[in-house]
């Protein structure tokens, strides 16, 4: 069996030790052989924080609902009936706690007790101010060159792993960590042989799952750059592409403009053209019966509006997103990527907005975005390497919300058996550890403590959207203005108190002059009358 899992770790990894979060029982042969997982909360010092009411430990149950037929084999890859090839005992988190030892906040929950709910906004990235965008590529920089402190990947199955007794661990920075998960998440199922694998299979796309997975994966990210940069107010931007004629959002003040050296790379300008890819060589993996083990593939590819204009003519608009919106089912059909007259199928770019049936050799929608960038993001198993994906999928997600609020859908609606394999409800979300449901997260971005700028009614989003970002650009130069008024009240005081001086050596000089009688007028009666009168 071919796999490859995020592992929360504490204490050590790999094949060198180090200092971790999570205890390494999660990444040792001990852990891997029994099955185990729960690790130390350092709150209490109990096995998930169990002293304090956080969690335990518990044997994990799977879904026995019946899969698609679009995968046949059984026992093939680790990927089934996650996480058991790994685990099946880890934390069980009560209340408002989640994590792999119950350390942490549920999504929409802060405070010591995690007691305390909170609605961050998720704003268009191109109404944020300079120091905001600055602070966001700065952000997504000190991901990509910070070694996750929590997790490492796991560089050979579990079949190269001797079962657990050899365990297999790879370093991977913060933001890689996301990339290689996207990359594990959608990989092809190797069989046994070089270039045996099976192709039709994916456990957060061409299903049911692709939305409430991104949302997670969403949730993830911006849970760990909280953590990373200490900043518990950050939330993703978005980049709202409606009736976009090219890539807005390619200038080297945001994502990186394009190279003019060449045109497949990024701006030298942009902090992005340093940034190396990982997990690109999918059928070199297969061919290998390997893994992606993190390593830098070469630089970061893009080369937008350069894509097959018959696969893609151009971008969405806001009429497609209306289109697509009006679909009142979620899934149909086979639940996959054949599905006629399905809103999800519709918004991940395998049917029509304008007609809802599915469309062979065109990709529209989600899809269409992907292929329109011409780049690393035009591959499924690499599309996170460019960090537009966090904006796009952040914008798909709003979609899915919109589609929420409009339609109401009660979870009966999500398929609870028969979707291909992952992506039936009671699945657990391939390859996060903790442990996260499909259906779960078919619930509206309220629920996880979230919303969206251009969702809010007109008053909050004149805030969040106007008000908001001019008050911060007021607050980032309160020093200068403060500065500038100072030196004028200064500079006004000068005036003042030389006019004051001047004005009274005037009267000390009138004061000394001699009288010569009457002083005649400067205008006779009559002109006096004149002079009023015009005026």
């Amino acid at each position: 069996m071919r796999c490859v899992v995020v592992l929360a770790l504490c204490c050590a990894v790999c094949v060198r030790r180090a200092v971790q979060q999570v205890p390494r029982v999660c990444a040792s042969a001990e852990a891997l052989t029994a099955g185990e997982c729960c690790p130390v909360w350092p709150g209490d010092g109990s096995v998930c924080g169990a002293l304090s009411g956080r969690g335990f430990c518990r044997e994990v149950g799977v879904s026995e609902q019946p899969d698609g037929p679009q995968y046949p084999h059984r026992n093939a890859d680790d990927r089934e009936r996650w996480p058991l090839v790994f685990f099946n005992r880890t934390c069980h988190c009560a209340n408002n706690y989640m994590g792999p030892d119950c350390g942490d906040c549920r999504f929409g929950f802060f405070g010591a007790g995690c007691g305390q709910r909170r609605e961050l906004v998720r704003r268009n990235v191109l109404q944020l101010s300079a120091s905001e965008r600055q602070r966001f590529i700065s952000y997504l920089n000190l991901a990509k060159t910070t070694v996750s402190r929590d997790y490492v990947i796991v560089t050979g199955t579990y079949e190269q792993m001797a079962n657990g007794t050899r365990p297999m661990f790879a370093d991977v920075s913060v933001y890689d960590l996301f990339v290689w998960m996207h990359y594990y998440v959608s990989r092809d199922a190797l069989l046994g042989g070089p270039g045996n694998v099976w192709e039709d299979i994916d456990f957060a796309h061409e299903s049911a799952a692709f939305l409430p997975w991104h949302r997670v994966y969403l949730l993830l990210w911006e849970h760990h750059l909280r953590k990373l940069t200490g900043d518990d107010a950050f939330s993703i931007p978005y980049w709202d592409w409606r009736d976009a004629q090219g890539c807005d959002v390619c200038t080297d003040d945001l994502m990186g403009a394009r190279s003019p050296l060449n045109a497949t790379l990024i701006s030298p300008a942009s902090v992005f053209s340093s940034w190396k890819v990982i997990c690109t060589q999918p059928d070199d993996y297969n061919r290998r019966e390997a893994l992606c083990n993190g390593t830098g593939e070469g630089p970061l590819l893009r080369n937008p509006g350069n894509q097959d204009t018959n696969r893609v003519r151009r971008l969405p608009t806001s009429a497609d997103v209306e289109a697509v919106l009006s679909l009142s089912d979620y899934e149909s059909g086979a639940f996959d990527r054949r599905a006629n007259q399905s809103f999800r199928n519709a918004l991940e770019g395998f049917a029509s907005p304008e007609t809802g049936e599915a469309v062979v050799g065109q990709s529209t929608m989600h899809n269409a975005l992907h292929v329109f960038m011409n780049g690393s993001m035009s591959s499924v198993q690499g599309s996170a390497n460019d960090p537009i994906f966090i904006l796009h999928h952040a914008f798909i997600d709003s979609i899915f919300e919109q589609w929420m609020r409009r339609h109401q859908p009660p979870r009966t609606l999500y398929p609870t058996a028969n979707a291909p394999i992952g992506h039936n409800d009671g699945y657990y979300m391939v390859p996060f550890f903790p442990l996260y449901r499909n259906g779960d997260y078919f619930v509206s971005s309220k629920a996880l403590g979230y919303e969206y700028a251009y969702l809010m009614d007109p008053g909050q989003r004149f805030v969040q959207e106007f008000l908001t970002p001019y008050l911060q650009q007021a607050q980032e130069i309160w020093a200068w203005l403060l500065g500038a008024g100072l030196i004028g009240a200064l500079i006004a005081g000068i005036i003042a108190t030389a006019t004051a001086l001047a004005c009274r050596r005037r009267q000390r000089s009138r004061k000394r002059r001699p009288s010569y009688g009457e002083r005649q007028p400067l205008l006779h009666s009559s002109e006096e009358s004149s002079y009023q009168t015009t005026l």
